[in-house]
């Protein structure tokens, strides 16, 4: 169940697919670039420096459906294969400031089940929700490419 919390984001979600397969699509440059956005963003994969090794900056850019485009920069900071991922991320390259993403995965019954979070300080609870609508738009998209 997604929702607010007094730090940031929260996501629970299931997956018809394998840890091992969800864990594949946020941690492989080809599959993020794919699904980071949503269906409607274009992330151009000669913009995209994202190879999920503990202390590697990553980097990307979105390409919006109006023209806009959205630069993105972060860490990896913890990489356990098929079970978590923590990583940072702003979309002020510049700034010292990021947020820290957490994805844990469990095999359950049938595919897995991820919890995500990710801090978001200084946002309004307005903000925290579209965050959350548009996270969600984006695993719409990351489970299409781990069943695949």
């Amino acid at each position: 169940m997604p929702g607010t919390t007094v730090d940031g984001i929260a996501i629970e979600r299931d997956f018809k697919a394998a840890p091992s397969r969800v864990f594949a699509a946020w941690t492989s440059a080809e599959s993020f670039a794919q699904w980071f956005g949503g269906a409607q963003v274009n992330v151009p994969a000669e913009s995209l420096t994202y190879d999920a090794v503990e202390g590697t900056e990553w980097r990307a850019v979105m390409e919006l459906p109006d023209g806009n485009t959205i630069h993105w920069v972060g860490d990896f900071v913890n990489v356990e294969p098929y079970s978590h991922v923590a990583l940072t991320i702003t979309d002020v390259p510049d700034s010292p400031v990021r947020s820290l993403i957490t994805v844990d995965l469990k095999e359950i019954e049938g595919g897995t089940r991820m919890h995500f979070t990710q801090e978001t300080p200084g946002f309004s609870q307005e903000q925290k929700e579209a965050t959350v609508a548009g996270w969600q738009g984006f695993l719409d998209v990351l489970e299409q490419i781990a069943l695949a």
